[in-house]
């Protein structure tokens, strides 16, 4: 379970400050697909940031299996992400000039992983991401929706209990949105990881168990989907991989 409890983030001083987060308060179940939605400049990737210990708010708690992250040292907190956490950008970040193999074993080298189990656990992940074919490829060679696929790869490697998304499909034609939109749904369902993703798009957002729709810093409205069944899974669930 993620709690986030009164969050409050301000950037500039004093005349030229602004609110980016205003007492911002919500819980996520377990294994639950979540949206968080706004408009350029409503809030929605400071949440991020502060959700997964990326940024740190001067007010506030973010709870994760019983953990205030936020009160974690910048070493703790960089554990508790490589272990408990995986990023996607709309940007993908994959380094163009190493292989598809070397992006995906990144995360794991961090880890001290060591090699047979790390290739191993590469080789499944781009298996999952139906990438097997590109191992030795230049991730610079690949398409732009192959590209997305490869950082779900990278994401997902160290098998975390939840992955953020930010703008996942902003970069991509809509056919291969959607094929991507599947995949990081089939990693929720299946996988048992919880899916964040940030997004402006309504249609994507419609897609989740949970909207939390953010506007001006401050909770707008939170809506769960009429057919949603979230369930609690285990606190050691995470991407079957």
């Amino acid at each position: 379970m993620i709690e986030v409890k009164n969050l409050t983030k301000t950037y500039g001083k004093k005349q030229s400050s602004f609110k980016a987060l205003d007492d911002v308060s919500f819980t996520i179940p377990d294994g639950a697909s979540v949206a968080i939605v706004g408009k350029s400049g409503s809030g929605k990737s400071t949440l991020m940031h502060a959700m997964s210990g990326l940024d740190r708010p001067e007010v506030g708690e973010v709870v994760i299996d019983g953990t205030n992250i936020l009160k974690l040292k910048n070493k703790a907190v960089d554990r508790f992400r490589s272990e408990k956490i995986g990023f996607i950008f709309q940007a993908f970040f994959v380094q163009a000039n190493e292989t598809a193999y070397d992006n995906v074993a990144l995360p794991l080298e961090i880890a001290d992983i060591a090699g047979r189990d790390r290739r191993k656990r590469v080789e499944t992940a781009l298996a999952v991401v139906d990438l097997t074919d590109k191992i030795k490829s230049k991730a610079g060679n690949l398409s732009g929706g192959q590209k997305q696929r490869l950082a779900i790869a990278r994401a997902i490697v160290n098998k975390p209990s939840i992955i953020f998304a930010d703008e996942p499909t902003g970069n991509l034609d809509s056919a291969t949105g959607e094929k991507i939109e599947e995949l990081l749904f089939e990693l929720n369902k299946k996988g048992g990881s919880t899916l964040i993703i940030v997004t402006h798009d309504h249609d994507l957002a419609s897609k989740c168990d949970i909207q939390i729709r953010i506007k001006d810093g401050k909770i707008d409205t939170i809506v769960q989907a009429k057919t949603s069944k979230v369930k609690k899974t285990p606190k050691k669930a995470g991407v079957k991989l």
